[in-house]
């Protein structure tokens, strides 16, 4: 959390606000999906916004890597559009209570609870970005809702987030008279990156229109956030996320370009509910299997194994032990579509960019726009013609290749004349410097694929499509 809101402030803030008022068959859901950027000032510098999501991958590598533990119907689809945002994530409109209110929430694979601005007193600080006034931002009315109810501390699902030691915490819950008890769940502190929430946890109705409905949806009623302009939904493996309540047996996107963002353009997000899943693969797509980490830590991440990264049709020499995680669960890859640039660990990092150094050796360097953009390495490629720039491919275990488009990896930066690799790394060195995934596939080089997460049959499939 922010130094500008201490904890034991937010604790208070929160025990204060408790007091507010709270009045199966299987189904395809639908959804609109929709890019955002997080830009942390309301500069419109493009090295200064680049810079931004640099730093905002990089610190969400951070937390990623640093994870710490908390567990006969045919199927159909329901479909919601997802919307890209300047801000660095994909966003969908949920609509939850009775009768429903619908918001906007950033499509996250990396995390679990999902949670909305909430109450007339929400605070966002540092909020302050393009296109949001902080003060505006839509919240969740509890008062207005007749399903709504907080979550008591002997609530099973309020382990889902405190684990099974919970009544401990919660006053008169855990001797003799605890029967009695109606403490409600405690309060929840998430941190994401350089982003923080905290609230309380409800159960609420989640309404997929016009027909579908999931009651006591655990949900999350944030009261104070710092750098999150909007709600998350969380797609992770716990118990508390999306996919796990609904029960599904597999979802799907299909990201747009990041240059629709703040538009209307979007892509639809599928989710397939029920009990009736099979085997069968959609024809075009590659697979490989998800595994889990030997670690309990990282269990909430999608996990991959990467084989080979091919620059050109040189194979980059990664040692085989970064791929998979060891018994302590660093290494391996996860997928997660909250981090905008995909991140690798140093030592990954520097031999796919001196790879690039070495191929791309007829361009110069652009080492002041590397040091503004926070990005490297960056080339000057005015006067040269067409751009020559090899391709990148991750191969899958299982075989599956994924050959990246050249603006998934490479984008122009600033004029014309300069380009940069969109892969981000962090400053660290040495011992301790290697813990949890050593690469994370973030959201920008997932651009125009069609991405599965089959998670009745552990897979993970993935083609090129053109999403808008």
């Amino acid at each position: 959390m922010d130094s500008s809101l201490p904890f034991f402030s937010f604790v208070s803030f929160l025990i204060i606000s408790a007091t507010f008022p709270f009045a199966a068959t299987s189904d395809t859901i639908k959804v609109s999906l929709s890019p955002s950027h997080h830009h942390h000032s309301s500069s419109s510098d493009p090295y200064q916004i680049l810079n931004n999501l640099a730093t905002s991958s990089v610190a969400r590598a951070h937390h990623l890597k640093h994870h710490s533990p908390k567990t006969n119907v045919t199927s159909s689809l329901l479909k919601t559009p997802l919307f890209p945002h300047g801000y660095g994530g994909y966003t969908v409109s949920l609509s939850f209570g009775t009768p429903p209110q619908t918001l906007s929430f950033i499509m996250d694979t990396g995390s679990s609870l999902s949670w909305f601005p909430c109450t007339s007193r929400y605070l966002c600080s540092q909020c302050a970005f393009p296109n949001v006034d902080p003060s505006k931002i839509p919240t969740f009315s509890p008062k207005f809702s007749s399903s709504g109810k907080l979550v008591g501390c002997r609530n099973p699902k309020c382990n889902w987030l405190f684990g099974p030691n919970v009544e401990s915490r919660c006053q008169d819950c855990d001797g003799p008279t605890s029967k009695n008890c109606n403490q409600t769940c405690p309060p929840y502190l998430i941190q994401y990156g350089l982003g923080s929430t905290g609230g309380l946890l409800l159960l609420e109705n989640l309404v997929f229109p016009p027909h579908k409905t999931f009651q006591d949806f655990l949900v999350g009623c944030s009261i104070v956030s710092n750098r999150q302009p909007a709600g998350i939904v969380g797609f992770g493996r716990s118990s508390e996320s999306l996919p796990s309540q609904l029960h599904l047996n597999k979802f799907s996107y299909c990201l747009v370009s990041r240059r629709f963002d703040d538009t209307k353009v979007s892509s639809n997000m599928l989710l397939e509910t029920g009990s009736g899943s099979n085997d069968t693969k959609i024809p075009g797509l590659g697979y490989t299997p998800f595994y889990k980490n030997p670690n309990p830590a990282f269990h909430e991440f999608y996990y991959v194994t990467i084989r080979k990264i091919l620059v050109g049709n040189k194979q980059v020499k990664v040692p085989n032990s970064t791929f998979v995680p060891g018994p302590d669960g660093n290494g391996g890859t996860i997928v997660d579509s909250g981090s905008t640039f995909t991140f690798m660990e140093r030592p990954v990092f520097e031999l796919v960019s001196k790879e690039f150094e070495k191929q791309m050796g007829n361009y110069s360097r652009a080492r002041e726009v590397e040091n503004i953009s926070g990005l490297a390495p960056c080339f000057n490629v005015s006067g040269h013609g067409l751009m020559d720039v090899p391709e990148m491919s991750f191969y899958f275990n299982g075989g599956a290749k994924m050959g990246l488009p050249l603006a998934n990896y490479f984008s122009i930066v600033g004029d014309d004349n300069v380009v940069c690799l969109m892969i981000v790394t962090d400053k660290g060195v040495g011992e301790g410097a290697r813990s949890g995934p050593a690469i994370i596939l973030g959201n920008f080089q997932q651009q125009n694929y069609y991405i599965e997460f089959d998670l009745a049959n552990n897979r993970f499939g993935f083609a090129k499509r053109n999403c808008a």
